[in-house]
């Protein structure tokens, strides 16, 4: 459905004129690459045209640097390797185009599958985590998961991390946020589930020890194994990032190598019109070389796109903040339930071990002890892109980052809409109802048969409540909307 609509308004709309990245075309485009481009060309607009043109010709110009390695080199991977066949049919920038359509829709999948499996394991409520994956399917960031962006492939590897962690399979968690931090600059914070996750363990054996003194060696080591265990896969999380500014120091900072007299003309009279820095363009270095530091992400984020603390706010920029709002009134709104829901294990930063787990009945849903860490962890991001960033960005950013938007719609959808209440809810507690859910027969965090609630839902349109319409108008919304104008060069978050 996605597909077909972005065609059709792609068709239907002309692009809006953006004074965004826009490379010429250096080859004379074929019939298979117009028709590809008139199908799936709405998916190639806004930052897709930087992923893209990575792919093709590499780091060439220095703004470039903002968008991390491992998505491009998917890209080109796939359409040298899988799509090799059709070199003959189409340009290497139709390829490379038709990849970012294949890839994104296998990591969406997978991504989907993955929030699945984490709700089921951080939640313990299996319906609830069907829900949320049902919603993330349908997210109001859908255009960029689908069009030639990091983020499915950034939600697939965050996800799937998580939900190795929560299992205990540290070292592949590690590996695989490792590989996220190679996607996208903000998966260094997930540095921080590790270090809550082994904090939590060790304070947790410290309140199951007796408190003798035989038992304060074993302690002592247990405590340097973890401060170690957690060293190295904070190394192994930056080692991309510091890996990669490694390359643009090398890359921008070295000596002059005369790249310019091999870049094709149309990209150096692009780079003179729009001031785009070469690598070491006539012997002179970018500012950010002489740093102490030398963060070439940084220094694009302030430089090229004035990204930094306040810099937002303005009177202009009020329909940006319109367009992020539902998303940070449902963000600020999942930290608020939970912290009133758990506000001891706040205070405590859920290191104090609790009757519920002393019995072994821990609480499930939403609001369950696990869900702690998540809820941190996005209003970290929710914080810092509020404050910090292009706020309109923040659907998806939050969307591709975080399962707390999900697993909140969802609890929300199951707290409070009747049509999907059964004899127990979401959040633990007791609510006996005589009607079955349209979850399945048993009580919502059991093991029925699983229908799609989602879809009964907009079936039920009249029937739902005001909140629950609130909830799907927005995810629907903000998908159609999407569609709309992403596809044609129009802003969007």
């Amino acid at each position: 459905i996605l597909f077909f609509f972005q065609a059709l308004f792609n068709l239907l709309i002309p692009d809006h004129a953006a004074d965004a990245f826009s490379p010429p075309r250096l080859s004379e485009p074929g019939l298979w690459d117009l028709l590809l481009e008139r199908l799936l060309g709405g998916l190639s607009r806004w930052d897709a045209e930087h992923f893209l043109f990575i792919a093709e010709r590499g780091y060439l110009y220095e703004h470039n640097c903002a968008f991390f390695p491992l998505y491009p080199l998917s890209l080109r991977a796939v359409a040298e390797g899988a799509l090799w066949p059709f070199q003959r049919l189409l340009r290497l920038r139709s390829r490379l185009l038709l990849s970012a359509v294949l890839l994104n829709s296998l990591f969406s999948a997978l991504a989907a599958a993955a929030l699945y499996k984490l709700g089921c394991v951080a939640l313990r409520c299996r319906s609830l985590a069907f829900l949320a994956a049902l919603l993330f399917s349908l997210g109001p960031a859908n255009v960029f998961m689908a069009a030639a962006y990091s983020e499915s492939m950034f939600a697939f590897l965050a996800f799937s991390a998580m939900w190795q962690l929560e299992k205990g399979q540290s070292w592949l968690s590690g590996l695989l946020f490792s590989l996220a931090s190679g996607v996208r600059a903000n998966g260094l914070i997930n540095v921080g589930f590790f270090l809550y996750s082994r904090g939590k363990r060790f304070a947790l054996q410290l309140q199951g020890s007796s408190g003798s003194l035989r038992k304060l060696p074993p302690l002592w080591k247990q405590l340097l194994h973890v401060a170690s265990s957690v060293v190295l896969m904070c190394a192994g999380i930056f080692l991309p990032f510091a890996l990669f500014q490694y390359y643009a120091y090398g890359r921008f900072c070295g000596p002059g190598s005369g790249l310019e007299q091999t870049v094709p003309k149309p990209l150096l009279q692009l780079a003179l019109d729009k001031g785009y820095r070469l690598p070491a363009m006539n012997g002179v270095k970018s500012p950010w070389c002489s740093q102490r530091f030398p963060v070439v992400y940084s220094y694009i984020q302030d430089t090229y796109w004035n990204v930094g603390f306040l810099r937002y706010f303005e009177l202009r920029q009020i329909p940006n903040f319109l367009l992020a709002l539902p998303v940070t009134l449902l963000g600020s709104w999942a930290a608020w339930t939970y912290v009133i829901a758990n506000p001891r294990h706040c205070l405590t930063l859920g290191l104090e071990r609790r009757k519920s787990e002393k019995e072994g009945k821990p609480r499930a849903g939403f609001c369950c002890p696990a869900v702690f860490v998540y809820v941190v962890h996005a209003t970290v991001l929710l914080a810092f892109g509020f404050f910090c960033m292009h706020v309109q960005v923040l659907t998806r950013f939050l969307g591709s980052s975080s399962p707390i938007l999900y697993w909140f719609c969802a609890h929300l959808l199951q707290e409070y809409e009747p049509l999907l209440r059964s004899e127990g809810t979401g959040s633990g507690t007791a609510a006996p109802r005589s009607e079955k859910s349209l979850l399945g027969k048993s009580d919502s965090c059991g093991k029925g048969t699983l229908e799609n609630p989602v879809v009964r839902l907009l079936l039920n349109w009249r029937l739902i409540t005001p909140l629950s319409k609130c909830i799907l108008g927005f995810f629907l919304s903000y998908w159609l909307l999407g569609l709309i104008l992403h596809c044609n060069f129009l802003p969007w978050t």
